[in-house]
């Protein structure tokens, strides 16, 4: 294929090919073309590429070429290039960073206008739940009717009307004005959520 003469000189009608091409066209397909044309050569192997089958890889379907070869003009293979090393115990990330600790427990020490925010902020979210179960712990009640928290007065006791209602002096936790209110209320016991 190659066209060469034993001295190395490439045939005049290939010299005349790319000399032919004009310079405005020498990087668009028609400098392509001539360089086609020419026989292997640096120029030649730049444009067009290297082909893999004579560097001797293996080319199946189920070898996989990118863990392996580095580059093809590289001399040593892909895990030569990646250095082996391990960390120091001291840098590791679980030795720098504290685990956080788990939300329900830390939950615990929150005030109860930060249990509210929580509620109120983070709808069909855990932290709602945990901020839920915690109020209810404390004594708050979910009011469903009138949807907001209340909790009996400590220094007052309710009077029992019927088996299920009682009246006394609650203290609602109004989300609007986020504050606590003192007032007497009628309860009924199916109203609240436990």
């Amino acid at each position: 294929m190659s066209q060469t003469a034993a001295d190395g000189s490439r045939p005049a009608n290939q010299k005349t090919l790319a000399a032919e091409v004009p310079p405005i066209s020498k990087f668009g397909l028609d400098g392509l073309a001539s360089l086609l044309k020419n026989d292997e050569n640096e120029q030649t192997a730049f444009a067009v590429g290297q082909n893999l089958q004579l560097m001797g890889l293996d080319l199946s379907e189920d070898a996989k070429i990118l863990k392996t070869l580095a580059s093809p003009w590289q001399e040593t293979s892909r895990l030569e290039v990646e250095p082996y090393f391990t960390l120091p115990d001291n840098i590791l990330q679980k030795n720098i960073v504290p685990k956080p600790e788990p939300c329900d427990t830390k939950i615990l020490s929150f005030l109860d206008e930060t249990l509210f925010y929580i509620f109120y902020t983070k709808p069909r979210d855990t932290l709602q739940e945990y901020a839920s179960r915690e109020l209810v712990a404390r004594n708050w009640r979910y009011h469903r009717d009138i949807q907001v928290w209340l909790t009996k007065d400590s220094n007052v006791e309710p009077v029992l009307i019927s088996p299920d209602v009682e009246r006394g002096i609650y203290v609602f936790f109004d989300p609007h004005n986020w504050e606590k209110i003192r007032k007497e209320f009628v309860l009924h016991y199916s109203s609240v959520q436990a």
